[in-house]
């Protein structure tokens, strides 16, 4: 098999209605990019990143530049020797890991599609559904108890709700949560808005609530965030303090946390996606599966890791929710909070891009 096209294809997406969380400006639209590879046995396999300065921290137009410089590599590189391909890619692009993410999940997809599999069960295959949380993003109480009411009216049963901005307000809109629906599980995402105290404070106060406290302090304070953990009531889990496996290892060489959040885009894709989930694994931690605001795409390549293994206990991948328009469709089907896979081969998406 040989591919014979790259074709890099950013396109603009609006959100449904603005996002707030703490530590950055409010958020009206991310930059998709995605790519297509073709070969000359005439398949066609999708990968796809996201941008957004406040939110991945690499501006758009930087990752747009060097996806083309990947693009122009790609065709040297054999398909079906994963591991090689995406390693060589690496080296000779010096790419951040957005632009690695999308290559990766191509990459990924043309393999499925060459083995009449899909991903999930190339990877391990350890279950074929999971279930998610919905974010509540930043706002006032009372809004906060009703996108709970409508995100339950719409078969959710898990909830994530950002804070970080107000320790004792987001108490409050915790406790109105669970008191509006008490069987409901609720997770609280503080975005490293907290000192130590704080989110200490914050844990007890909501301990017999809260299934977890994600990213309390600040993503460079690793000393705080293990001190959070060492007396917290609730397991915490590292979020922006997670970004590779290189961070993975001494996140969990030190025990500084519970748990580790991955993100794809975050991290390069599946490649060391998969790597840092092993070292969860072997350090007993918990794996959760998370995402950013993005097409379904990236949500079914965030899927099939997380139905690989079985060291995943959190599914957060809810990020194509909050888009207006998205040129993919997810090789999933959404049913009463689950995350149920097809089984397409590849990574299951179809993309329509004029």
């Amino acid at each position: 098999m040989q591919i014979t096209k790259a074709e890099v294809i950013p396109v603009e997406l609006p959100l449904k209605k603005p996002v707030r969380a703490a530590g950055i400006p409010e958020i009206n639209r991310i930059t998709a990019i995605f790519v297509r590879l073709e070969t000359r046995q005439g398949q066609s396999a999708w990968g796809c990143t996201v941008a957004q300065a406040d939110l991945t921290r690499e501006k758009p137009e930087n990752v747009i530049r060097k996806c083309h410089e990947c693009a122009s590599l790609v065709p040297d590189l054999n398909p079906l020797n994963i591991e090689f391909s995406i390693a060589q890619l690496a080296c000779l692009s010096k790419a951040p890991a957005p632009v690695m993410c999308a290559f990766d999940l191509a990459f990924h997809d043309l393999l499925g599609l060459a083995a009449g599999m899909p991903v999930y069960r190339i990877l391990g295959g350890f279950r074929n559904r999971i279930q998610t949380s919905i974010t509540i993003p930043l706002a006032p109480l009372d809004e906060s108890v009703e996108m709970a009411r409508e995100y339950a009216a719409l078969g959710f049963r898990m909830l994530k709700i950002k804070g970080g901005a107000n320790p004792e307000e987001d108490v409050r809109r915790v406790q109105a949560i669970h008191q509006a629906l008490p069987h409901h599980v609720l997770r609280l995402d503080a975005d490293g808005g907290y000192s130590v105290q704080e989110a200490l404070e914050v844990s007890r106060a909501l301990g017999n609530i809260l299934e977890m406290l994600e990213q309390p302090t600040p993503a460079n304070d690793l000393t705080s965030l293990r001190q959070v953990k060492e007396y917290s009531p609730v397991p915490v889990l590292a979020d922006q303090s997670v970004t590779d496996p290189s961070s993975a290892l001494g996140l969990a060489a030190h025990q500084v946390v519970n748990g580790l959040s991955v993100k794809l885009v975050a991290c390069g894709g599946l490649r060391n996606g998969r790597q840092m989930d092993a070292i969860a694994r072997a350090a007993h931690l918990a794996t959760m599966i998370s995402c950013y605001i993005e097409p379904a795409l990236l949500i079914s390549a965030g899927l099939s890791l997380a139905l690989s293994s079985s060291n995943v206990h959190y599914g957060d991948l809810d990020g194509h929710l909050s888009l207006a328009t998205d040129p993919s469709e997810g090789g999933f089907h959404l049913e009463d909070g689950w995350l149920i896979a097809s089984d397409t081969p590849g990574l299951g998406s179809a993309v329509n891009i004029g």
